[in-house]
């Protein structure tokens, strides 16, 4: 969003004031406890969270990228363009189970696309209390499809129509959400001149602000850090922009030092210009738990958190367990006043005490301070009660315990401030790479797995994968890398002095903090960089080695201990799924060569018959099936088969294979449809592939129109009809091949007019997990009406087309990706004039 800097500034907060708004309008429209809104970034393929209302940020920063690719509910709402409603953990785990890994909490969530023309600007999540599978008894979601639409209406408006102009790089802004209930608020109003930065206030400012007026300078600066010290910088800002004539859209949310809740609205106080007085208004809204003295009796600690992690109420109790005062406790966030109660594995519990309705308990190890300082023992038992505004938090000694506390890595005891998106790495990624690599089946989609899981939770902006053949490594898989810069490096002999060799060679992984590192240690080495860092890993499955993974670092940067464990473990699932990979890629070249080996290059043609076939391959998965078709000269007239051997795979095509080859046989000799059929049976049967077939065969006279079909557990076939009209032929079948040595397959006899068309398919063409197998043949149904509308009009439609119509209907219809489809279409030409 160009122009001046003023003006960048100005469009940047009401961008921010349009998602916050948008964010909090849909956790009350939902009933939610938490939401926020994911926008596009400068990098392709990446969502950022822009905006987070009623969660602290650096609890979920393994959340703020996600991949539009990747199986989670935010990408599958941004790419299809649908709403995604997950109402409790177990339809979570059950459609996203790489989510639910990563957040094992019992809440329900929405996911609703920002429309903004081609493709959405992003999406907009509420999480809310997990409910029953009904989701209309509690969820409005036209309020927040009109939220949305409203936010991309807005956002657009602010780009001047430029869909590419609207995009988040930056950190997300972590906002609290509504108070659930009214408090009791105290008001105090004041005055700035911004010619003379002074501030007059009233008495009741002066009250509230526990200042007197001789105490308080009356400067702008003195007075934010008075009303909130941690957002003084936004009320100065808020200031600035009121005096210029644009004050706040809404009143903004602060916190006191002591962290009760404050508004600060603000106005232009004249009409004399841009810089005109403000006036404004300071609400203090207390905290319930803050106002009521009772708990400053009881023995054990109570300390209160609200939804962003900061610290709004502490007794005495509390802080002399956590070894602090109760001032240096009040209106920090918690990471930063009790750093020992944060970090793994004490973060998985205060997310489970944000997003679900139980209480956790849990044991914590207060580290070591001055020998003067107050403390009550090493190890306190602490419990976390959830709220709708408020986390309550228990604190009590741990010295006499019935049993020996879990073991928890060692935590710094000095205040520590995240700044990397590896930060949370350790405690997910390992989960969520592993399921994620449960679906690829390629090497290339592992590659990608790696790419869009591995280098956002690790800050990495490079990747590189080698996989070992004949002694020697072969690039498989590059990004980040200046083009042509790894080309050098292709086919290296395990021999050759390199970081990448000699991490495979030694099993070993090796990390360099800076790229002078690596040039020191393999002088003369080529860098794609001169300012970076870089991790190579060793991929060894099962003790054999497979390749080596590098991951590249823009910056320099240190890697902890507990990093260097976890990227080691995740090179060793890395490379077993690579192993997987390549087996796979073996067996499906393989099967495709089989397949295409086996199926008909060429059908049989007759001056008086049109045929056309289709064969459709899954484009995931095996990507072959034993699915056939064929068209065979049968005496004076043509046979067409078409066939569905169980499952998929390399069995399945040979099996095919050998059924055509019986088939095709006995058309050959001129054979009656139930012999074929009853002769294919009994060679399935002998043969014992442990697999059984469909098949539907029909022998046609071109000149009469006679036609004779017998089926076998197959999909009946369609007819069109020349004037238009179609409909499932009424052939009675028998069971499929391969079951029943003694099966019988009846013979239904009809007449093929001129111009009629008949279809045949295989089941994978017209199913659809978790819908009735007629909805799928209606589809087809009507798709051949539409399609043969213009066949044997002069200049019209061929049987070719009408045959990749009929597929390509079919395909989106079922949405089948992991199936195959075939379809065979005969048309029976009109006598020729000269007869």
């Amino acid at each position: 969003m160009a122009g001046s800097d003023e003006q960048a500034v100005r469009t940047r907060a009401r961008l921010t004031a349009l998602l916050a708004d948008a964010s909090t309008g849909a956790v009350a429209a939902a009933g939610g406890r938490a939401a926020g809104v994911y926008l596009r970034s400068g990098v392709p393929g990446l969502l950022r969270l822009a905006v987070l209302v009623g969660l602290p940020g650096p609890l979920f920063r393994s959340w703020w990228r996600l991949h539009v690719d990747r199986p989670f509910p935010v990408a599958d709402a941004y790419r299809l363009g649908v709403q995604v409603v997950l109402p409790n953990a177990t339809e979570t785990m059950r459609r996203y189970p790489q989510f639910a890994a990563g957040l094992p909490f019992p809440f329900g969530s929405v996911h609703v696309p920002v429309p903004g023309g081609a493709e959405p600007l992003g999406v907009l999540t509420v999480l809310h209390p997990a409910v029953s599978d009904t989701v209309d008894e509690f969820l409005d979601r036209d309020v927040l499809a009109r939220l949305a639409e409203g936010l991309g209406a807005e956002l657009l408006g602010l780009a001047d129509g430029d869909e590419s102009a609207v995009f988040w790089d930056g950190e997300p802004l972590c906002l609290r959400p509504p108070a659930s209930r009214p408090a009791h608020a105290a008001v105090g109003r004041f005055s700035w001149d911004p010619a003379t930065s002074s501030v007059r206030a009233d008495d009741r400012l002066h009250a509230l602000l526990g200042l007197r007026p001789d105490e308080f300078p009356g400067t702008a600066t003195a007075f934010a850090h008075a009303v909130a010290p941690y957002d003084a910088h936004r009320i100065l800002a808020a200031l600035r922009d009121a005096a210029a004539g644009k004050p706040p859209s809404a009143p903004l949310s602060l916190r006191a030092r002591d962290g009760t809740p404050r508004l600060l609205d603000l106005w232009p106080a004249g009409a004399d210009g841009a810089r005109s007085a403000v006036g404004g208004v300071v609400f203090d809204l207390g905290a319930s738990v803050a106002a009521d003295g009772a708990a400053d009796l009881l023995p054990q600690g109570v300390f209160c958190l609200d939804r962003l992690g900061l610290i709004v109420y502490v007794n005495p109790a509390a802080a002399r367990l956590a070894g602090r005062t109760r001032e240096s406790l009040l209106g920090r966030p918690l990471w930063d006043a009790l750093p020992w109660l944060t970090g793994p594995p004490y973060d998985d519990h205060l997310r489970g005490a944000l997003l679900s309705p139980e209480p956790v308990h849990f044991h914590a190890e207060r580290p070591a301070g001055d020998p003067d300082e107050p403390g009550e023992g090493d190890w306190l038992a602490v419990s976390v009660h959830p709220g709708t505004d408020l986390l309550t938090c228990t604190l009590v000694p741990a010295s006499r315990m019935d049993a020996a506390p879990e073991p928890v890595p060692d935590v710094p005891a000095a205040p520590t401030t995240v700044t990397h998106d590896h930060a949370m790495a350790p405690l997910y990624r390992p989960i969520a790479l592993a399921i994620a690599l449960t679906d690829a089946v390629t090497a290339r989609q592992v590659s990608e797995v790696v790419m869009q899981e591995l280098l956002p939770a690790f800050g990495g902006r490079r990747l590189a994968i080698y996989l070992l053949q004949d002694r020697h490594l072969y690039l498989a898989w590059e990004t980040g890398f200046p083009q042509g810069f790894l080309a050098s490096f292709e086919g290296v002999g395990l021999d050759a002095h390199l970081p990448g060799v000699e991490t495979l060679t030694t099993g070993r992984p090796l990390f360099f903090e800076s790229m002078g590192q690596i040039a020191a240690a393999y002088p003369g080495i080529a860098l794609d960089a001169h300012e970076g860092a870089r991790a190579f890993l060793p991929l060894i499955a099962s003790g054999r080695p497979v390749g080596s993974c590098i991951l590249g670092f823009d910056c320099p940067r240190s890697f902890s201990t507990e990093e260097r464990t976890v990227l080691t473990a995740l090179a060793g699932l890395i490379a077993h799924a690579m192993e997987r990979a390549r087996r796979y890629d073996d067996e499906a070249a393989l099967a495709r060569g089989l397949q295409q080996a086996l199926l008909p290059r060429r059908l049989s043609a007759h001056p008086r018959v049109e045929t056309a076939g289709r064969y459709l391959p899954g484009t995931q998965g095996m990507d072959v099936g034993g699915d056939w078709y064929d068209v065979v000269e049968a005496g004076d007239g043509l046979a067409l088969v078409i066939g569905d051997v169980q499952g998929h795979g390399v069995q399945a095509a040979a099996t095919m294979g050998q059924l055509r080859s019986a088939v095709r046989a006995f058309a050959l000799g001129d054979r009656a449809p139930d012999e074929v059929l009853s002769g294919t049976n009994h060679l399935l049967i002998d043969l014992d592939p442990g697999q059984f077939a469909s098949c539907c065969y029909l022998r046609l006279d071109p000149a009469t129109g006679r036609a004779r079909i017998a089926r076998a557990g197959h999909p009946l076939p369609l007819l069109r009809r020349p004037d238009g009209r179609t409909r499932l032929l009424d052939v009675p079948g028998g069971v499929v091949l391969g079951v029943d040595p003694h099966a019988r397959y009846p013979v239904t006899e009809l007449w093929l007019e001129p111009d009629a068309i008949l279809a045949l398919y295989t089941d994978g063409l017209v199913e659809r997990p978790g819908a009735d197998i007629d909805e799928g043949i209606a589809t087809l149904r009507r798709a051949l009406a539409e399609a043969g509308d213009a066949v044997g009009r002069r200049g019209g439609r061929s049987l070719a087309g009408v045959a990749d119509r009929l597929t390509a209907t079919a395909r989106h219809a079922t949405d089948r990706p992991d199936d195959v489809a075939l379809l065979l279409a005969a048309r029976r030409a009109p006598p020729s004039p000269d007869g």
